[in-house]
């Protein structure tokens, strides 16, 4: 059996898988292209190449072939390297995020926000899970890749842990609130810079006071550093009480806790969120004697 060059060669990309593969390296977190063809830079070396071009970014390594690439694609790449100013990002989302009159509103405006970077790089907007209104309001502190494809918060296996401590004490996600601080996946699942953090704190601020909770409960050190100003590790905050400040006036009781995903990593540690989950369970039934 013999084969020609031409069957052994891949046939050209179409515009719509040139664009998924595209969306698909910028999820991963590739922001720079080094070249726009595959060849040996070893055998380059070998060979006395000294050639000191700059390397390409990702808008000049996509092909103009496909009107598609070349212009969606290209806004796609300028996007994650750009972006608008964080402080003008930052006050552009607390404006938007105080005009909101109900949760509904405030997820519609943040799908539309354009002022976090994240949002070129995630899926979808993460905005909640359970049940507005409940007694109880967890947030942790950004998505991962189970939430990321779902729309979910805390669906991996992490929040496969958060649903067992939450039933050891009576309590499921129809009977409680969950967020994140940032509503978007960071690439690689890497921490939220604290720009992110920032920009997005807003949207969470507004979300809380309309969920209008009893308690919240900031899940790992982010949640307790941005919205409880908690100094130091959580180690030390873990299982204290705040006063969070509700926009109508008044407080909100607070707890800080280890983060589920922290517990995956540290076992050990389980014993303390156990004490704390049953701190939460008091509180619960004193504030209903």
């Amino acid at each position: 059996m013999s084969s020609t060059k031409n069957d052994l060669t891949d046939p050209p990309l179409g515009a719509r898988q040139a664009m998924e593969a595209l969306h698909w390296w910028i999820r991963a977190g590739v922001t720079e292209a080094l070249d726009d063809a595959p060849h040996s830079r070893v055998a380059n070396s070998l060979t006395g190449d000294r050639d000191q071009r700059p390397a390409p970014n990702v808008s000049d390594s996509i092909q103009p072939s496909s009107p598609a690439v070349s212009s969606t694609g290209l806004r796609t790449a300028q996007n994650i390297r750009g972006g608008m100013p964080v402080d003008i990002a930052q006050s552009s989302a607390r404006a938007l995020a105080e005009a909101a009159p109900d949760l509904e509103t405030l997820r519609a405006v943040m799908a539309n926000f354009d002022g976090c970077t994240l949002k070129r790089t995630a899926t979808q907007l993460v905005f909640a899970d359970g049940v507005p209104g409940s007694r109880v309001m967890l947030v942790g502190e950004a998505p991962g890749g189970d939430e990321d494809r779902m729309g979910r918060p805390f669906v991996g296996r992490a929040g496969q842990l958060l649903d067992r401590m939450l039933r050891a004490i009576g309590l499921d996600r129809q009977k409680i609130y969950i967020a994140n601080v940032v509503p978007w996946r960071p690439p690689g699942n890497r921490s939220p810079t604290p720009q992110e953090t920032q920009t997005c704190l807003p949207f969470i601020e507004r979300q809380i006071h309309l969920a209008n909770p009893e308690f919240l409960v900031c899940l790992g050190a982010s949640a307790a550093r941005t919205l409880l100003r908690v100094e130091g590790g959580i180690m030390r905050a873990r299982g204290s009480w705040f006063d969070y400040p509700h926009q109508i006036g008044g407080e909100i009781r607070a707890l800080a806790m280890l983060h589920p995903a922290f517990l995956l990593r540290q076992p050990a540690q389980k014993q303390f969120a156990w004490a704390d989950m049953r701190a939460l369970a008091n509180a619960l039934k004193v504030m209903s004697s």
